[in-house]
């Protein structure tokens, strides 16, 4: 962290053009480390955060606010994997339009079909809980095969191969979704 008194105050710089793995001095990488992250995290939201500006002037709120906000964004980027390997796309050139490009392999549509099927069928299962562990064991499963094939073609770089990658994001946004989707249905079952 750069520190800068010249401003007329002393305020910790958060270098805006740096990418989100180098504001938090990690490796630009699909795995990251997560406790470290954290406590980068912490440690820049300790020297950013709006609370330490509240008695300063409308600059240093205004920085301070700018601040906190791009360290939550990459920080929230960078934890999830799926919005991860998104960002890492980007680094690589490529952004993906999730809501536009929505064509996926016959095979993959038709999984999506039977989890679909699965998912609606719980609530006539005779051990509603045990069937929604299962498909959310299968789909953490799913989710972290795509990743570890995503990491392999994004490593490669080339063209064809991050085609792959996109294509893999994709599937990984659909297993996200039904991975929210098991979770809330089995906080319902626990309340019932």
């Amino acid at each position: 962290m750069n520190v800068i008194s010249d401003l007329g105050f002393d305020c910790v710089v958060v270098d805006l053009t740096k990418n989100y793995f180098e504001l938090f001095a990690l490796p630009v990488s699909c795995q990251v480390d997560q406790q470290r992250l954290s406590s980068q995290y912490r440690a820049l939201q300790r020297a950013v955060h709006p609370d330490r500006f509240a008695g300063g002037d409308d600059r240093q709120q205004r920085l301070s606010i700018q601040y906190a906000s791009h360290v939550n964004e990459a920080f929230n980027t960078l934890k999830q994997p799926l919005s991860r390997a998104i960002y890492l796309l980007k680094l690589a050139g490529r952004e993906v339009d999730m809501e536009r490009n929505t064509i996926m392999d016959s095979g993959f549509l038709l999984q999506q079909m039977e989890l679909r099927e699965a998912v609606a069928e719980i609530s006539s299962s005779s051990s509603p809980e045990q069937e929604v562990e299962r498909l959310a064991d299968q789909v953490n499963a799913d989710l972290h095969r795509y990743l570890q094939q995503f990491e392999g073609f994004w490593k490669s770089g080339a063209e064809q191969d991050l085609d792959q990658a996109e294509a893999l994001v994709r599937k990984m946004q659909f297993m996200v979704k039904l991975a929210a989707e098991l979770e809330q249905l089995e906080s319902g079952l626990l309340d019932d």
